[in-house]
């Protein structure tokens, strides 16, 4: 707890901490899209040497525990684990396949699984209400999946189109855009504390919805899904421990079904780059760092508010368009 309490410190007092951190993965990374300095061109590989390279590698152990580390640590947390897996991606030089652009998707696994650990009491008593035990845990689940149901919806009509889309000039935009309107938030409501307001047990059906319907700004690259979940939490009034930990658990169901269906439909891609020791050591990872994230962030939240992380989108997004434009990185 000691640890926890001199951490939160000293990342209130830099908000801009762990920007650096991502910032120099990507400048330390010995990748091709990086150049030697200020406005030195990128030297791409060229036509005949690219048409003779496989279309995926397989990723070291090292960039897989990279990746997981990064999945879990910025899946919960309001700051965009699309972007953040894009960005390193792109440092660690790994090929965009589809079997690596699932990889990242299916060790989301690791995470949920983590949340679910933490949160056993509520999962077991959703269980249970699904039994028709606890018409508490019942409505809650209900809920979850009223608020599911939107972004399902819109995931199913623009699947290809949203994943196409994916870029980190998006997700420059997606950082800066959402981490203005998170310190307007936070501004708007200084002075509350973060047990003000309604609690979960409080949540009706239209409420879901109007957070499930926020949520679909989520696609958007570098927005981030918990951070429009927990945003659409506060618009109906719950309190931002209520809007965090409803933001967590509809992530469960968010994520599984991201997982799933890229397991399902790229499973043969994922096993034929990487086997099935990487895939197992990314889980492990993703959730072993989902559960530090998550405990770090409700700690943190109970003494500070969220405009930290605000700071740290935008902190990002300045020092990634700053990488593009100088050269030192491509799209």
């Amino acid at each position: 707890m000691t640890r926890l309490h001199s951490t939160a410190t000293w990342l209130r007092s830099s908000s801009a901490a762990l920007a650096l951190l991502v910032l120099a993965v990507v400048l330390l990374s010995p990748v091709r899209v990086i150049g030697d300095g200020p406005g030195t061109p990128v030297d791409p590989m060229p036509v005949a040497e690219a048409e003779d390279q496989p279309i995926g590698r397989a990723m070291t152990l090292l960039e897989v525990a990279v990746i997981a580390v990064v999945e879990g640590v910025t899946e919960f947390l309001p700051i965009s684990s699309t972007g953040h897996i894009l960005l390193v991606q792109r440092a660690m030089g790994i090929p965009q396949t589809d079997g690596a652009d699932a990889f990242a998707v299916v060790i989301q696994a690791g995470a949920i699984l983590a949340v679910i650990g933490l949160y056993y009491q509520r999962s077991r008593q959703m269980a249970v209400g699904l039994l028709g035990r606890d018409a508490d845990g019942l409505r809650l689940l209900v809920n979850i999946l009223l608020a599911f149901l939107p972004f399902a919806l819109i995931a199913l009509l623009l699947y290809d189109h949203i994943k196409d889309s994916f870029g980190l000039w998006e997700s420059v935009w997606g950082w800066f855009v959402g981490g203005v309107v998170l310190l307007i938030v936070v501004w708007y409501r200084r002075g509350t504390g973060p047990h003000e307001g309604r609690s979960m047990d409080d949540l009706t059906w239209r409420m879901a919805i109007v957070i499930g319907a926020v949520q679909c700004a989520a696609m958007w690259p570098g927005t981030s899904r918990a951070l429009a979940a927990i945003l659409g939490g506060l618009l109906v009034g719950m309190s931002v421990r209520a809007a965090v930990e409803f933001s967590f658990l509809l992530g469960v169901v968010t994520l599984l079904a991201a997982a799933g269906y890229d397991a399902y439909a790229q499973g043969h891609s994922i096993l034929a780059e990487y086997g099935v020791v990487h895939p197992l050591v990314g889980f492990a990872l993703a959730a072993l760092a989902a559960a530090a994230a998550v405990k770090w962030m409700v700690s943190y939240l109970e003494r500070y508010s969220m405009a930290i992380f605000g700071y740290y989108r935008i902190a990002v997004a300045l020092a990634v368009a700053a990488l593009l434009l100088g050269g030192w990185m491509t799209e």
